[in-house]
């Protein structure tokens, strides 16, 4: 029997604790364990960031990180996006400006978006396009996904003063 070693992450709001192999990857983890299985195995070496994950905040691409350097820490699947049944400004986003087609890249891509938006609410096209680069879509031109992004950005915008009027 393998060596096991004791997890306790914090996903999507919940507390988890777990037993996994040292070995395990945290995309793994997540499907396997968890059965979160938005979080999507695409090329198994981090170039099309479908793992794409939020790791305290910060993208990551699961695929390449194991379960056991998450513990203690948080982790945000795109199944932790959407709150209250309300939908993220950037699944909106997705839905309202066609940000897809097939949907296997749209977790990651989602993803990475949202980290960028945290860190520069207002992107230009530009950022935006430098934000997901570590993302590929092998349906789209990435021209409605941007779009999506900005359409995020902008009622994260809208949110953000209306939670706090200019006195």
């Amino acid at each position: 029997m393998a060596k096991t070693m004791h997890i306790s992450v914090n996903v999507n709001g919940q507390h988890r604790d777990a037993e996994v192999e040292p070995r395990l990857l945290l995309v793994h983890f997540l499907r396997e364990n968890l059965n979160l299985t938005g979080t999507h195995i695409g090329c198994d070496t981090s170039n099309c960031g479908a793992c794409t994950v939020l790791l305290d905040g910060k993208a990551i691409k699961s695929c390449t990180f194991f379960a056991v350097q998450a513990d203690g820490r948080e982790i945000t699947t795109v199944e932790g996006l959407a709150k209250g049944g309300k939908l993220h400004p950037i699944q909106e986003g997705f839905w309202e400006k066609h940000g897809l087609q097939c949907g296997f890249c749209t977790p990651g891509m989602m993803l990475a978006a949202v980290a960028l938006l945290q860190k520069n609410p207002n992107p230009t096209e530009e950022e935006i396009r430098r934000g997901i680069s570590g993302n590929l879509c092998r349906c789209t031109g990435y021209v409605k996904i941007v779009e999506a992004i900005q359409y995020a950005a902008e009622k994260m915008r809208q949110a953000q003063q209306v939670e706090a009027p200019v006195s």
